[in-house]
This record gives C-alpha cells, sequence and structure tokens, in this order.
C-alpha cells in the first residue's frame, strides 16, 4: 500500500497538482486499490486436538493435464489442535492436501475466512503403506459456514453419488433416461438456488460425467461441453475428472481406427496442424481448449509407445504451445516436455543424498569414475531380498567398473542392519524415510533399477533388476564401450 501512495504523490507532483479534487481523486483510487488488495486473501483455520502437532500441506497443480504439484501453504497445528493461515488468493482456487488415508479437497474463495472440520484421525495401515498403487479416499473438506462454496459443493457430490448408487442399475446397466432425468430434477430442486459460478459449473460437469458412464457416451458426441469454459476452471476437479474421461489415450484410439492411418502418419511426422484439425472436426472442440486437449492426447501417446517420441517431443515442444497467448497451455507444455524428459537416456539423473546404515549422508554424485547402479528395494519384501543377496555376485564380478548403490525404504532398523549383515551383501545402503526419492523416481514397484554412467547421467531407465539380466545387460554395455575405444583410438 505504501508503494502506492508513493507512486500518486510523485505522479501529482511531476504534474503540480495542488487541487483538492484532484487529490480527492487519487485518495479514492487508493481506497479502491486498498479495498481490492484486502479482498484478494483468504484465512483458512482448522481446530481440532486429534490433530495436534501434524502438519497438512495443501498444494494446487500448476497444470490440468500433467498435474505438477505446486504447495500453497502449509497448516500446522499447535499443541491444543488449532491452525491458521492466510494467503493471497486473485481468483478461486482449488487446492488439496493427502493426510493419513485421505485427500481432502478445497476451494478458496477470495475475502473468505474458512474454517475446515477435519476427519476423524486414520493413518495408513501396513499394507497401505507397501501398496505402491494406494488410492487416498478423497473427500471436500466441510466448512463451519454452510453457505460458503465448499461446503456447497461438498453437499452436492454427497447428494449426486447418493442418488447414483441409489439408481446404479437403472442407470448403468438398463440405461433408463427417465432416472436420469429425475436425478436431474432433484438435484436442481435442491441446489438450483446456488448461482455461483464455479459452483454451476461443478454441477454441470459432474451431472454430466453421470450421464457419460451410465450411456457409454462417445467423446465426440459431448466434447463440445468443454468450449467457452474459462481457464480458471480447468483446474477444477468436476472438470479434470470429464477431460481425462474423454481424452485418455483418445490419439491412440483414434490411430486404431479404420481411418487412422493418416493420424498416425501426421503425428510420426509432426505435423502438430493436421492433429489440432482432427480435433476441431471429429469432436467440435473450438478456442484454446484445442490446445489443451492435443497436449493431453500427446501426453498419452508418448506413453503408450504407438508413435515416435521424438515426434511427440518436438510437437510438445513447438510455437504452437510455447508461444501461446493462454499462459495455461505454455505452462502444461513445459510440464509435460520436462515430465517426458525425466529419466530419458542421456539426460542428467537427479543426485540421490540419504543418510546410510551408518547415519553418514552419502550422495549417489560424490564420485566419478564408475557406472552406478541404482536399485530401490524394500527388504520386507521376499522378492526384493532375493535381488539384493545376488549384489554381491555383481559387484565381485565389476569391481573397477561398477558402484552400487541400493535406496531402502523405511523399515524396522535392527532387522535391516541384521539383513545386510547376514548376508554381506556389498553396496552403499541409504536410508529414503520420507519416501523422497521413491516419490522423484517414480518407483511403483520394488525392485526397481536404473544404470548411470561415470557421469551420473542416464544410460538405462529402467536397467535389468539383479536376478533378472542385469550381469549380461551391464557386460554388453562395457563390450561397446571397449569396441567404441577402439574405433576412436584407431586400434
Amino acid at each position: 500500500m505504501q508503494a502506492f501512495n508513493l507512486l500518486f504523490s510523485k505522479y501529482f507532483e511531476l504534474q503540480g497538482v495542488t487541487h483538492f479534487k484532484n487529490a480527492l481523486f487519487a485518495t479514492s483510487i487508493l481506497l479502491f486499490l486498498s479495498v481490492h488488495l484486502q479482498a484478494a486473501t483468504v484465512t483458512v483455520t482448522c481446530n481440532n486436538p486429534k490433530y495436534t502437532g501434524k502438519k497438512l500441506v495443501f498444494y494446487n497443480y500448476s497444470d490440468p493435464v500433467s498435474q505438477t504439484t505446486n504447495p500453497v501453504f502449509t497448516l500446522e497445528t499447535d499443541k491444543t489442535g488449532k491452525a491458521s493461515v492466510t494467503i493471497d488468493v486473485q481468483n478461486t482456487q482449488f487446492v488439496f492436501c493427502d493426510f493419513g488415508i485421505y485427500r481432502g479437497l478445497l476451494l478458496l474463495e477470495p475475502g473468505q475466512t474458512v474454517k475446515i472440520q477435519l476427519p476423524p484421525v486414520r493413518e495408513k495401515t501396513f499394507a497401505d503403506e507397501k501398496n505402491p498403487y494406494f488410492e487416498p479416499v478423497k473427500f471436500w473438506f466441510a466448512t463451519e459456514n454452510k453457505t460458503q462454496l465448499n461446503n456447497q459443493v461438498s453437499a452436492f457430490s454427497a447428494k449426486l453419488s447418493q442418488l447414483s448408487d441409489k439408481y446404479f442399475d437403472q442407470l448403468y446397466f438398463r440405461q433408463l433416461k427417465t432416472y436420469l432425468d429425475s436425478v436431474r430434477i432433484r438435484m436442481e430442486k435442491d441446489f438450483g438456488n446456488v448461482k455461483n459460478e464455479t459452483f454451476v459449473l461443478h454441477k454441470t460437469f459432474s451431472l454430466k460425467l453421470v450421464e457419460v458412464e451410465a450411456f457409454r457416451l462417445k467423446p465426440a458426441d459431448y466434447a463440445a461441453v468443454f468450449n467457452g469454459v474459462k481457464t480458471s476452471f480447468w483446474f477444477h476437479p468436476a472438470f479434470t475428472d470429464l477431460f481425462n474421461k474423454t481424452f485418455s489415450g483418445l490419439l491412440s484410439f483414434d490411430a486404431k481406427s479404420v481411418k487412422g492411418a493418416d493420424l498416425k502418419k501426421a503425428v510420426n511426422q509432426g505435423n502438430v496442424q493436421f492433429l489440432a484439425d482432427h480435433l476441431k472436426t471429429k469432436y467440435k472442440l473450438t478456442g484454446d481448449v484445442v490446445d489443451l486437449a492435443l497436449l493431453k492426447m500427446l501426453h498419452d501417446a508418448w506413453y503408450s509407445g504407438d508413435f515416435s517420441k521424438t515426434s511427440i517431443q518436438q510437437m510438445i515442444k513447438s510455437t504452437r504451445f510455447s508461444g501461446h497467448q493462454n499462459p495455461v497451455i505454455r505452462e502444461t507444455a513445459k510440464n509435460i516436455s520436462e515430465k517426458t524428459a525425466f529419466l530419458q537416456a542421456g539426460s542428467a539423473a537427479p543426485p540421490i543424498c540419504l543418510k546410510n546404515l551408518a547415519g553418514t549422508k552419502t550422495c549417489t554424485n560424490s564420485t566419478k569414475g564408475k557406472y552406478k547402479y541404482i536399485i530401490f528395494a524394500d527388504t520386507e519384501m521376499a522378492v526384493s531380498r532375493e535381488h539384493l543377496k545376488y549384489l554381491t555376485a555383481i559387484q565381485q564380478k565389476y569391481p573397477k567398473s561398477l558402484e552400487i548403490f541400493i535406496v531402502l525404504r523405511k523399515t524396522d532398523a535392527a532387522s535391516l542392519k541384521k539383513f545386510f549383515i547376514e548376508n554381506e551383501i556389498e553396496a552403499v545402503k541409504l536410508i529414503d524415510e520420507n519416501s523422497e526419492f521413491e516419490k522423484l523416481y517414480k518407483i511403483r514397484s520394488y525392485p526397481q533399477s536404473f544404470l548411470l554412467d561415470e557421469k551420473h547421467m542416464v544410460k538405462l531407465a529402467p536397467a535389468n533388476a539383479p536376478l533378472d539380466g542385469f550381469e549380461q545387460q551391464f557386460g554388453s554395455i562395457l563390450q561397446n564401450d571397449r569396441i567404441e575405444n577402439l574405433r576412436k583410438t584407431g586400434k
């Protein structure tokens, strides 16, 4: 606010303005800006003694496709279970928080004070912690003020879920449209008086998703529903749920259709305009959502293995997206480009810095001159233990060429040390206590291995596990290195 005072003071000083009328005008502008700036904040509070000493970190998504997350704020409870935080919010914003078995969903409205109600504490079980495919229980936070947007969305979602379950047979098996109409009428009766723009869009897309799933609608029959939707709503779960339902794997599906040969040819040739025209013609998309859907399709196509990955990466990096007028499109393209390039052969691998079994911090990039074999393992799993036991044989075969790092899931320290002592496993053992590098390297199952070169660049991702042929795989790489060295020296 002080900056605005100085700005206007300097302006009127330069203009020689001393009249009361102009001073009054300046004051009015400053008051308007002050009110506007104050309205762009939201305060979030909670009060639950069961959550004493806990940290609840809330995130949002950088874009609607890659779903790269950013921390937004943290509620850190005191010894009585209370917490409060105030942040700047220019528009209604969606955030979420993973804690215990839950994923809590929250909409932040500028100018509001939101007191969220926390559910009963339920931590993950041992099985949940070990399951790489664990999915949290999603729910909308209830708030103390029943008229607030989040409470209205929560009530709407609960009611729609109740009606969908009640008429499950009539909707999803018998596909009776009269029952879908009944659901719509009931939801309109209960929530038709809520005119908030975000709520109305949430209602529209949530009901459309029920219709799409119940009546197995084809994307071409309804994709136009995405046209004209404000960019700020692209991050809302109701939008992303229907959007993903519509466009996930769609490029691969269309390319395998009767007339899909031209589409596959266009992808492999990097003809991004042909793909955009396809979306406009077949799916009746218009505006910026064409490019959002195109990025979603390219993202999924890259992981499908059905197309040239090089061509897809070139299209994602093209000026069509990098120079787009919509910042969300630019951010989406950037994030997808980084995501698809991550841990690709020849790229720099993120260094892993963790404490070893002796408690000393050790980094995978602290030494040079040898290949680095990194294996993520869980010693509480029998298959991991058997793979780890074979590491000694591999290390003894390639002592001058290979350095082995084991990144371990946190488990009982005593049993962990006992296992390695009894089996005399030769490797650097690192403990990933908070699953930091498990998440960074996107580990979904154990064991999982990577081979890095002497400069900590990715050679193989993934590499074979110890008992699945890594010994032979690495031997072939060394043989190729020798041949290449002989070729360079001319011998």
